[in-house]
C-alpha cells in the first residue's frame, strides 16, 4: 500500500516556474515507477512524465520536454517535478501516481496509487 500527497501547486505567471513535490508512505516506495499526470477542466487525464524505480530512466510528454524535470529521492520517499517556462496550457490539476511496473509507464491505467492532486494555474 502506498499513500501519496502532492504539494507545491499555485498561481504563477506565464514563463515562471513551480516545483511540485509528492510525498509517499509505504515501505515499497523504492520499487515503484512514479509518474505525474494532469487533468484540465473538460479534458482527459494526460501523462506528463514518469521515472523508474532507480531514477535511471525517465519519460516525458512531448508538450513538456525541455521544460519539466522529474526526479526522485528514494531515501526521502519523495518525487519532484520541476516545471519551468510555464504556459497557460499547463494549467491543470497535477496528480502523482505509483505503478508497480518496472519500466516507465505512460498510461493512467498502469498506475495503482494516486494522490489527491494539486492545482497549477498559469496566467497569461
Amino acid at each position: 500500500q502506498v499513500q501519496l500527497v502532492e504539494s507545491g501547486g499555485g498561481l504563477v505567471q506565464a514563463g515562471g516556474s513551480l516545483r511540485l513535490s509528492c510525498a509517499a508512505s509505504g515501505r515499497a516506495f523504492r520499487t515503484y515507477t512514479m509518474g505525474w499526470f494532469r487533468q484540465a477542466p473538460g479534458k482527459e487525464r494526460e501523462f506528463v512524465c514518469a521515472i523508474n524505480w532507480s531514477g535511471g530512466s525517465t519519460g516525458y510528454a512531448d508538450s513538456v520536454k525541455g521544460r519539466f524535470t522529474i526526479s526522485r529521492d528514494n531515501a526521502k520517499k519523495t518525487v519532484l517535478l520541476q516545471m519551468n517556462s510555464l504556459k497557460p496550457d499547463d494549467t491543470a490539476v497535477y496528480y502523482c501516481a505509483a505503478s508497480d511496473t518496472m519500466a516507465v509507464e505512460t498510461t493512467p491505467s498502469g498506475y495503482t496509487y494516486w494522490g489527491q492532486g494539486t492545482q497549477v494555474t498559469v496566467s497569461s
